[in-house]
């Protein structure tokens, strides 16, 4: 077997240290754009280089880039460093954020005023020029959100929503807790990990009221997080309703800015039309959406067994509400981001089935053709809906419908073969577009290029160059990293399957990011690395993505298996006597799983953050595939990665960060505790302080070399 030298093979070596350095390549990119209704201002976040893990608030107009407000220059900078409140760093483990300083902002509905939190400190900053300015607050700041005409800053603080004007004066509350365990305008667990809604309230159009969520997290039960490194410092609490146990309660609330509140009434239970099944639970327990429009605030709310979703109107004044379109599904009722959305002229934008197997949108009574599969909205803007979906699951474009009519239908945005999404504004598009070659934004302005806004991230050191592939009767996509400095008689080779796998997102796409680069780097070792999406992935269809309905592991093993054996069966260079799998999260549970039940195929496996026992992983997500486990205790049972652990024959690394509050690291310690009963030897790697995301720079470089060296003497290599 020969390998790569010299210059290439320090590259090579060094590329793990780059990974952690540059945050998985994620310093440098530019994101959360926001576009001025007139759309001659774009505001965006971002470093000033590929290793600055500091974000800044910069400018895009007329061609130019300006930097808006950086926390490490004059002014932000001279200010005494605060401590991030609990609830600002709950909100950036639930984004995954890896960056610090301006991580996130909110603008007035003109875009002339931004604020932002820094450290629990109130800036605002004027895009139209001068600098960051402090406004002092009752308490740590955590969201703040201007009103639509800028004259006051909504923020919550200490779980009280309250308001103070831009010149630092009149702070108060206008909604306080009224009990120990509850928060007005904050997003609770369930809604911000599994749901996908961040936000916690919503200024009207006017500013003279706000649409606010309350929640009590009373009955939820509670998990303590410490930190074993650093013993005397206390646990951390967290309010997790883990699957069959009680949800935090949520209500909605309009609250006047000049006093007075009005609760909204949500309807209790779904009615006529919603399926019935074994476990059927009509109570609406989740707030999945809300917006305030030019006519009034609109809601959208979910059954606790996932059945059923309304769509409600509010009345602003009594809080009475009422359905305008209601959806059902006898598996569960697919979200989409960005819906609910109402047009100026009362028609919605919902999700839709056009026909065949396809998820589509329904723009007011326009469906958008079969085939197209659509992703998510991203908005209306001079008199266009945009939203992402593809024909081709890896692929997915920008794509915008004409609402007068002009178009006969939708109308393709992006060109090249990719990932692209956007960010619209009056006639302008800011399209970030992610392709095999790297990642670009650029500013269109009716259709056409006037600008680009630059993407400082490293270029990896070592390029991804992966194979395109279908296997199999179900044309699985897949991609095939093979050594660069592989040729046909250079011997065979071991092979490392890398999945995700799982609901909610790909890996198989037209892109170059930092998995692909991951990929390749293994291959760089003398791995074969096979990636595939199989069932359960988006992109491809209701039944594809509803396949896992009951049984999150069989459908999704097999693919990976007839994968692996169908692109062996045309690659004679692929070693199926010395196979692996390695995966994060629910990849981590796939590899686990992998070893446990199929030894004659797979030889070993890297499982990191696993959730071995799907009893302990939150209600949205895990009812949503199994059902409530004292109904249906088969189901978890038969996912149960404890109640297999007997079977291990293999060698196994479980890999799990301590601080994890999405998948528990109690999933590793019992499973870990099942193999050491049954006496299955099995290596753990706690990794501390680390959470879902392994953000440290010694971490995430030390796992990829531990990964590599476990792989390579479990398979003989």
């Amino acid at each position: 077997m020969t390998h790569p030298s010299g210059i290439r093979a320090a590259a090579v070596d060094r590329f793990p240290d780059q990974f952690a350095r540059t945050r998985r390549f994620s310093l440098g990119v530019p994101r959360q754009f926001t576009v001025s209704p007139d759309g001659a201002r774009v505001l965006f976040v971002r470093g000033t280089s590929g290793t600055d893990p500091v974000s800044r608030l910069w400018l895009y107009e007329n061609g130019t880039e300006r930097l808006l407000a950086d926390p490490l220059g004059p002014g932000l900078a001279d200010e005494p460093a605060g401590e991030l409140p609990p609830e600002e760093r709950a909100r950036r483990e639930r984004a995954r954020e890896t960056s610090s300083g301006v991580v996130s902002y909110a603008t007035d509905a003109s875009v002339r005023l931004a604020a932002f939190a820094l450290r629990g400190a109130l800036w605002v900053v004027a895009t139209d020029g001068g600098a960051p300015r402090r406004v002092r607050t009752a308490g740590p700041v955590v969201d703040p959100r201007p009103s639509p005409d800028g004259s006051l800053i909504a923020y919550v603080s200490g779980g009280a929503l309250r308001t103070v004007r831009a010149d630092g004066t009149g702070d108060r509350t206008l909604a306080g807790p009224d009990g120990e365990h509850v928060t007005y305008g904050l997003s609770d667990y369930v809604s911000q990990e599994s749901i996908g809604r961040s936000r916690g309230y919503w200024w009207s159009p006017d500013g003279d009221a706000l649409l606010v969520a309350r929640v009590d997290t009373a009955g939820v039960a509670r998990r303590y997080i410490a930190d074993p490194s650093d013993p005397g410092r206390p646990p951390r609490e967290v309010a997790y309703p883990a699957a069959g146990t009680a949800n935090a309660k949520v209500s909605l609330h309009l609250v006047r800015v000049s006093g007075g509140r009005v609760g909204v009434r949500l309807p209790g239970t779904a009615g006529e039309g919603h399926p019935e099944a074994a476990w059927t639970d009509r109570a609406f327990e989740y707030v999945v959406a809300a917006r305030w429009d030019g006519r009034g605030p609109l809601v959208c709310v979910q059954t606790r067994d996932q059945r059923s979703v309304h769509v409600l109107e509010v009345d602003a004044e009594s809080g009475a509400t009422r359905t305008l379109h209601r959806a059902h599904d006898p598996a569960w009722v697919a979200l989409r981001p960005g819906t609910p959305l109402r047009l100026s002229d009362g028609a919605l934008v919902v999700p839709a089935r056009p026909g065949g197997d396809t998820q589509g949108l329904a723009i007011g009574d326009t469906v958008t053709p079969p085939g197209l599969e659509v992703r998510e909205v991203i908005g209306a803007a001079d008199g266009r809906v945009y939203f992402t979906a593809g024909g081709e699951p890896t692929e997915i474009h920008v794509w915008s419908y004409d609402t007068t009519g002009r178009d006969e239908g939708p109308v393709r945005v992006s060109g090249a073969p990719g990932v692209h999404t956007a960010a619209v504004g009056g006639p302008t598009v800011v399209l970030d577009s992610r392709t095999p070659k790297g990642q670009t934004v650029t500013v269109l302005r009716s259709g056409a290029e006037v600008g680009r806004i630059a993407v400082l991230a490293e270029e990896p050191l070592v390029t991804p160059r992966p194979l395109a592939l279908r296997p199999g009767r179900r044309e699985l996509r897949s991609r095939l990293h093979l050594p660069s400095w592989h040729r046909p008689d250079s011997g065979p080779l071991p092979v490392l399957l890398s999945p995700y796998a799982g609901h909610g997102m790909q890996v198989v796409l037209e892109v170059r990011t930092w998995w692909t680069a991951v990929a390749q780097w293994f291959a760089e070792q003398g791995f074969a690395v096979l990636v595939t999406d199989g069932r359960g992935t988006p992109g491809r269809g209701e039944a594809w993505e509803k396949s896992v309905h009951g049984d999150r592991l069989t459908a999704v093993l097999e693919d990976q298996i007839d994968a692996l054996h169908a692109v062996a069966g045309d690659r004679p260079e692929l070693d199926t006597t010395r196979v692996a799998m390695r995966g994060w999260s629910f990849g981590g549970y796939l590899a686990a799983a992998a070893v446990l039940r199929h030894p004659d195929v797979f030889h070993a496996a890297v499982a990191g953050a696993a959730p071995a026992d799907r009893r302990l992983y939150d209600t949205h997500w895990e009812e949503r595939f199994l059902g409530h486990p004292d109904v249906l205790p088969e189901n978890y049972a038969r996912n149960s990665l404890l109640e297999e652990a007997a079977a291990l024959a293999r060698p196994l690394m479980l890999v799990h960060g301590l601080a994890d509050d999405n998948v528990a690291v109690a999933h590793t310690l019992r499973f870990s505790a099942a193999l050491l009963a049954a006496g299955r030897p099995h290596t753990v790697l706690p990794l501390s302080g680390a959470g879902h995301l392994v953000g440290r720079d010694g971490a995430a470089s030390g796992l990829l070399r531990l990964e590599l060296d476990f792989l390579r003497k479990s398979l003989g290599l």
